[in-house]
């Protein structure tokens, strides 16, 4: 029987995995331990890397995504050890994780089950490694905001237990499903995880049903992890609201009497629709705000221009009618608003080119617009000159406001590039700088600092003098490599600096690619040579839902013809669904096998149909989407309109 069997779950995350598992081999090099990889029919090429880099890893492939509770038990009954740890993929452990962690649970035989110290891809604090038990109570502070606005209440705050110390151990009652450690006795006497719930909340019952088998949960801060996955983006969705507070509703129709589950389960309904309605109108109005607070301000100066040429223009014989200021100047500024949108003016972060660029073309059309319009509805050349010039000003003015007031995501982009300190050896440094070079990261100054205590020539400072390398030369991104220095002391370097504008990202040895996060609320993002789409750019996929819609029109337009062509009208059936955005004219082939591919619309036509080669859709559908362009989508469109296919019949995507 082995000491400890770690199970990881994977999904499409191969990047992710790979570093994971650096760290566990690492972490087990002193502990008798197996190490098992359970894939749910991921597509990336996981199972591929697993098996060439990590031949001792034990692998399971499912044929479907079976979810994180079925998947982890498949591997829990296979192993045979007397602890269990369920990992993320997406974490990093530090050498002696492991070592500690079983150390404290053969102490305290007390123990079910452990959770760990996280913190995020800047080094924050991750409140979700110790929480408490959803009872109504607690469930009920939460859901209501309670616990949010009095966070460290012992009576409102009991969900994240921020009162409690986050470096001192504490039993809690619910450990995160990042991090679990079990004891396989325990799991003999309680059972393994509720197949029922498929995602979320199979944590909080396991932990419950530890703390009822008469065991207790410890959180455990004597070693800290990274988990890089934030959930905070995704939790605005409504999508998550439904599945998370769903799975409360399972958590207390099994656990607690049908009268609290009763009542708990009406509460937590109404929840889910109140909710889901403010998380949509967040989303909206996070969307939708800057755009407004535009509009009227380039609204009042329209305004403020008029009136004041109404007083004091000699030239002006009474005052504008009410259509001028209800209908043009709307008009006008909605012209240039929708150019700003276009040219990314609307993108996070917010880029003073893009606005500018976007705001003066849509003042151009403005005002080349005015000179089509009749006699009787051009009313002053003067004041929309004038207001077409505030049309680009206002824009530009009320971000350099808010970037100066640091008023949330409404920052400027930092356009300078990136300033770099490589922590690693002078072997390991070269391998970084050629990697990052031909990545075509944009970069400013490279800083070589030593892994170690030392100070060789060509080194500005050694490992414990990173603080004072960012300071001194002003460093905006730290490069560990993980082959020369230990992950304990890049978590230690990163919660140290984790209150900078600093970012971290992690080389994993012998590894092709850069893997970090900007903050918990950030999936984690890559620095590689083997994986970078075009069309994930904001901006690309703007354009090629422009694109989509000029077809539409021309599509409209020659619709005569094209009725009269069987290919033609086979794009006509096609028309509505793209119009309403269900569809584009082209996507990628066999979709089902595109998981690990930036998502796109379902597509009627498909790049390199004509080769009809089942083989190539892999090789094609990712050349699409790495090297995306709108031609493509033309040539694609062309081809299939003037040239024949083999088999005859309309290909479907």
């Amino acid at each position: 029987m082995h000491q400890l069997s770690v199970i990881i779950v994977n999904y499409n995350v191969r990047y992710f995995l790979e570093q994971a598992l650096h760290s566990v081999m690492r972490a087990t090099r002193n502990i008798d331990a197996e190490v098992w990889v359970v894939d749910n029919n991921s597509v990336d090429g996981s199972m591929e890397m697993v098996k060439s880099l990590f031949p001792s890893v034990k692998c399971l492939e499912n044929k479907e995504n079976l979810g994180f509770s079925k998947a982890n038990n498949q591997a829990i009954r296979m192993s045979q050890s007397r602890y269990v740890l369920l990992l993320n993929p997406d974490t990093v452990l530090q050498d002696d994780t492991l070592e500690k962690c079983v150390a404290f649970m053969d102490e305290h035989l007390d123990a079910g089950g452990l959770g760990v110290r996280m913190i995020d891809g800047k080094g924050q604090f991750l409140p979700e490694s110790k929480r408490g038990l959803p009872s109504p109570a607690v469930a009920f502070y939460k859901m209501t905001g309670l616990s949010a606005l009095f966070p460290r209440s012992k009576t409102f705050g009991r969900y994240h237990l921020k009162f409690l110390d986050e470096n001192s151990i504490h039993r809690v009652d619910v450990l995160s499903g990042a991090f679990m450690l079990l004891r396989s006795e325990v799991l003999g006497k309680i059972g393994l995880l509720d197949e029922d719930f498929f995602m979320y909340g199979e944590d909080i019952d396991l932990s419950y049903r530890i703390t009822q088998a008469g065991y207790h949960n410890y959180y455990f801060p004597q070693t800290t992890i990274i988990h890089y996955k934030g959930e905070s983006t995704k939790k605005r969705s409504a999508n998550y609201v439904k599945v998370f507070y769903n799975a409360m509703v399972l958590f207390a129709r099994k656990h607690y009497s049908k009268s609290i589950a009763g009542r708990l389960n009406v509460f937590i309904q109404l929840a889910i629709y109140l909710r889901a309605t403010i998380a949509l109108a967040y989303r909206a109005l996070s969307s939708a705000w800057l755009p407004i607070l535009d509009f009227l301000l380039i609204y009042a100066g329209y305004f403020g221009i008029t009136r004041y040429w109404e007083e004091y223009n000699k030239y002006v014989k009474g005052f504008y009618p009410d259509t001028y200021f209800s209908l043009h100047i709307p008009v006008y500024i909605l012209t240039v608003l929708f150019c700003v949108y276009l040219s990314g003016g609307y993108d996070r972060p917010l880029s003073v080119r893009r606005i500018v660029r976007g705001a003066a073309f849509g003042a151009l059309i403005a005002f080349s617009g005015y000179a089509f319009l009749p006699k009787s509805l051009q009313f002053s050349r003067a004041i929309l000159l004038l207001g077409c010039a505030w049309s680009i000003a206002a824009p530009l003015l009320l971000r350099l406001l808010m970037h100066f007031l640091k008023t949330g995501k409404t920052q400027l982009a930092d356009t300078r590039a990136y300033r770099i300190a490589i922590v690693a050896g002078m072997a390991e440094s070269q391998r970084i700088e050629g990697l990052l070079t031909r990545s075509m990261v944009k970069m400013d100054a490279i800083t070589r600092v030593s892994p170690d205590n030392s100070r060789p020539e060509g080194f500005a400072g050694n490992l414990g003098q990173v603080a004072e390398v960012v300071d001194i030369f002003n460093v905006n991104l730290v490069i560990f490599s993980a082959a020369d220095v230990v992950s304990s002391h890049i978590m230690e370097v990163m919660s140290h600096l984790s209150g900078r504008s600093v970012q971290f990202k992690i080389v994993p040895e012998g590894s092709h690619f850069v893997i970090g996060s900007n903050s918990k609320d950030e999936r984690g993002e890559l620095f590689t040579l083997d994986l970078s789409f075009t069309i994930e750019n904001l901006e690309i996929r703007r354009k090629k839902r422009i694109l989509d819609l000029g077809l539409v029109a021309v599509f409209f337009l020659l619709s005569p013809l094209l009725l009269m062509l069987k290919k033609g009208r086979f794009l006509m059936t096609h028309w509505f669904k793209v119009l309403w955005g269900k569809e584009t004219w082209v996507s990628y082939a066999n979709r089902p096998n595109t998981d690990y591919l930036p998502r796109l619309k379902p597509g009627c036509l498909y790049p390199g149909m004509l080769y009809a080669n089942a083989e190539l859709e892999s090789a094609v559908n990712l050349n699409y989407a790495r090297d995306y362009h709108v031609y493509q989508d033309l040539h694609t469109i062309w081809i299939y309109l003037t040239r024949s296919i083999a088999s005859g019949n309309p290909p479907t995507a």
